[in-house]
């Protein structure tokens, strides 16, 4: 007996994939890649939109990488892949959050002005990453993820870079070339090509959205309202 509407169409979006080059390619991979990449372009413009449009990406991706529980082509789990879009989801929304609250504070202005972490905040997020490689190493081993080391790396370097995005860090494009580096060969090796592919394509933009983050750094900045001098 055929399922109702909402059967089918679930069904479609877990199943849908084409055959490219002798591998099956989910749908749901290559579209919440795209939606991905849409999310990076929006950040490199300091557009709020940046986050929620990433977090609908985060949804896809979840399933996708936790290809054995779904029984999908690709049936290789990547616990740290898939337990990163959970986090992507958390810490979009802080920077949803964070972004919309300066620009409705700033009357206009844009929503994050980029600057150097200082000091003290890159030993913190260094001491923090270490700390959280380590736990993710060990438990993605337990879980039997593949290549659980890469994997811990692009878990943790992933939630610092999301983290330094909210928080306007220009390093936080760096952060992510290095979680590129690491992710490329990892996601070859597990069959998902067209996030290997994206991962190229981010490698790449990351470093044209690190060059614009410079520039708007090293801009002069505009005077300051000497009314609004007086109210601070």
């Amino acid at each position: 007996m055929p399922g109702t509407a909402e059967e089918l169409t679930m069904g479609w979006l877990l199943d849908a994939h084409v055959h490219v080059l002798g591998a099956d390619i989910l749908w749901r991979e290559i579209i919440g890649n795209g939606i991905g990449l849409a999310s990076a372009v929006l950040g490199m413009n300091r557009r709020t939109a940046a986050w929620p449009v990433g977090m609908a990406a985060n949804v896809l991706l979840f399933t996708v990488f936790l290809g054995g529980v779904f029984a999908t082509p690709q049936d290789t789990d990547l616990y740290g892949q898939a337990g990163r879009q959970v986090l992507f989801f958390a810490v979009s929304a802080y920077g949803w959050w964070r972004w919309h609250a300066n620009r409705a504070a700033g009357s206009g202005a844009p929503a994050v002005e980029p600057r150097w972490a200082t000091g003290r905040e890159r030993l913190t997020l260094l001491a923090a990453t270490a700390a959280g490689v380590a736990v993710a190493w060990w438990a993605l081993t337990l879980l039997g993820s593949f290549g659980p080391l890469a994997d811990a790396w692009i878990f943790v370097g992933s939630m610092l870079a999301t983290y330094g995005m909210a928080r306007g860090y220009v390093e936080f494009w760096l952060v992510w070339v290095a979680v590129d580096v690491v992710g490329v060969p990892l996601l070859l090796r597990a069959g998902y090509y067209p996030s290997a592919l994206l991962y190229v394509v981010y490698g790449a933009f990351c470093v044209v959205g690190f060059r614009a983050w410079l520039q708007l750094r090293r801009a002069p900045q505009p005077a300051t309202d000497p009314q609004l001098e007086a109210i601070g």
